[in-house]
């Protein structure tokens, strides 16, 4: 059975939609089969495996709104499967509410092909409204890309009332899967010191490997390609190879 795990953290620019794409890309790489459901409207991660956002016969959209079933939305590539976003997910929160289980809508879409693949990864928007609620209903932990820099430990706090409440209300068996450091900047005393205080916060689930500032992994996004297809030898894919070997142990 494959777990899902939505990669989540409401505020923006942390490296959430490059760690999704990147750890798909690196996780079927080490054996691994794995899905990345692109629930952001903005479809970033759809584009990032190579994806022409324009040709899609269906996507999330069709699927959660109109039945489509799940599996004839899925797209194969060479990093990894993905089932991709369109601008249409833009409204699909107000047309969730609408829906007989709101909250579960991904949850039930998910179900119909998880047990096909060992790892289901979620892009969520970022931010914490109807979208990211039915990723969480849907997952059975959360990864949390978490930038090195003061603003990003405000924002954990958030998420962390966000999780207590999904917890207790639609998803008690929630759990956090791990958290990645991004972003990392060795130069400086304080990355080092943002890093020991989100150890210090989640004991146990913080990555051993950091995830460093990287040109390569600014430029792979644009070519249509994760940073592993882009430059193998690039800090940023050495980076996210180290940390799919880590997940794939939790597995």
């Amino acid at each position: 059975m494959g777990q899902i795990i939505a990669v989540v953290n409401q505020k923006g620019g942390v490296g959430k939609t490059t760690t999704a794409v990147n750890l798909t890309a690196a996780l079927r790489d080490v054996g691994q089969k794995v899905l990345l459901c692109d629930f952001d409207p903005q479809a970033n991660a759809t584009s990032g495996l190579g994806v022409d956002k324009k040709k899609l016969k269906h996507s999330i959209y069709d699927v959660i709104i109109n039945g489509v079933d799940t599996a004839s939305a899925i797209v194969s590539t060479n990093f990894g499967d993905i089932l991709p976003a369109s601008a249409d997910l833009a409204g699909a929160g107000v047309e969730l509410l609408q829906m007989e289980r709101p909250n579960f809508c991904l949850k039930d879409a998910l179900a119909q092909v998880k047990d096909s693949y060992d790892l289901v990864f979620i892009d969520c928007p970022p931010s914490l409204e109807m979208l990211t609620l039915n990723a969480l209903a849907a997952a059975d932990g959360i990864l949390i890309p978490v930038q090195c820099e003061y603003f990003a430990l405000e924002g954990l706090s958030d998420l962390m009332t966000t999780m207590r409440m999904v917890k207790k209300r639609i998803n008690p068996n929630l759990e956090i899967f791990s958290v990645v450091l991004t972003m990392f900047d060795g130069r400086t005393n304080f990355s080092t010191q943002v890093a020991q205080e989100v150890r210090r916060h989640f004991p146990g689930k913080v990555c051993a490997t950091v995830i460093p500032r990287n040109v390569r992994l600014a430029e792979a996004p644009s070519h249509g390609l994760p940073v592993s297809a882009y430059d193998k030898h690039s800090r940023g894919a050495l980076a996210y190879r180290a940390v799919a070997e880590e997940l794939k142990k939790k597995l």
